[in-house]
């Protein structure tokens, strides 16, 4: 990539669909911070108080991940050093409301304001248009709102039968209306082999499940979901948000450990307890939901995710730093 471009003249830029917090935790990575063990801690780079660091049940995946060689025989640690080296300015998919100071720092980092640093808005998906008539919608016009909890974890957490059973208890304790987006796992027979045997039964009318793929945004965007429990992958935090979601947070692998932690600094998402191995049982699934779903304690949390909603789902805002980002290309293309 980097050499295309300088054959050709063409300025480098990155766009990082990784938020700014994670981008900049990750920055020097390639030169410093060698162990799974520097991952636990804050970066010395940031130079202010961050809660930004991986577990240890994480850490040692994610380093050799992040600084092992891969398939192309070059690690992820090097490609982002090399490309950032190259690049004349850096795009995020985020906005300074958000993350302002980890903008400022990655900033600095990468040459002190030399390189510029571009917040393009959040880029939010366009609200679907016509109305869902399917099961899973007639089933969310007739309850209450905000009353719903929305559990989905993606295709890139590869959840082992015993996370996935330890869910579904979780979820059936909580006493709370639930609809859960599932992929069939590759150890599951079939889909009725995904789940605890009679979790269906014992839940029928309070909850669905949608196996194989669900129409994630217009189901988050349903007026009965109030909460959601997921991964916090930095594109479910965007469509989440917009909709002032109570957050349950429940991370896994890349950047969602990271994101989890800025979402919790910030208040806005409560946190499944697990172990120092990084398990958890029904109980810490089933006392997070209730926390942030109906208890009395959870009302702050339920007051400021509905306030972020109004950052968060402001297309005019997101779309006026977009908008200052395409003048800064036409102003810096390779024409001029």
């Amino acid at each position: 990539m980097v050499e295309i471009a300088q054959e050709q003249h063409i300025p480098l830029v990155i766009f990082s669909v990784f938020s700014a917090s994670v981008y900049s935790f990750f920055v020097n990575q390639a030169l410093t911070r060698p162990s799974p063990e520097s991952l636990m801690s804050l970066p010395e780079w940031f130079g202010f108080s961050s809660p930004l660091r991986y577990p240890k049940s994480l850490a040692t995946a994610m380093h050799e991940g992040f600084r092992g060689e891969n398939a192309s025989g070059i690690s992820d640690a090097d490609r982002v050093h090399k490309i950032l080296q190259a690049s004349k300015a850096v795009a995020f998919r985020t906005c300074p409301e958000y993350e302002a100071e980890y903008l400022n720092a990655f900033e600095k980092i990468t040459g002190n304001g030399s390189k510029p640093v571009f917040p393009i808005g959040l880029l939010l998906p366009e609200k679907p248009q016509g109305r869902q008539t399917d099961e899973i919608f007639r089933w969310l016009d007739v309850q209450k709102p905000n009353s719903v909890v929305f559990v989905g974890f993606g295709s890139e957490c590869k959840l082992r039968k015993e996370q996935t059973h330890k869910i579904a208890y979780g979820v059936e304790l909580s006493g709370l209306p639930f609809l859960w987006a599932l992929r069939k796992p590759h150890w599951a027979f079939n889909e009725l082999d995904t789940l605890p045997c009679g979790f269906q039964e014992r839940t029928r009318g309070r909850g669905i499940v949608c196996f194989g793929w669900a129409p994630q945004l217009e189901i988050v965007g349903h007026s009965s979901i109030g909460g959601s429990m997921f991964h916090t992958g930095w594109s479910s935090i965007i469509e989440t948000m917009q909709f002032g979601h109570s957050l349950v947070v429940l991370p896994f692998v890349i950047d969602q450990p990271l994101n989890a932690r800025l979402l919790l600094d910030k208040g806005l998402g409560v946190e499944i307890e697990r172990s120092e191995d990084g398990s958890f049982s029904r109980d810490d699934i089933a006392k997070a939901l209730r926390l942030a779903m109906v208890s009395a304690e959870g009302e702050k949390l339920r007051i400021q995710t509905r306030e972020a909603a109004q950052v968060f789902g402001n297309r005019d805002l997101h779309d006026s730093y977009f908008n200052r980002f395409v003048e800064y290309l036409k102003e810096n293309g390779a024409a001029n």
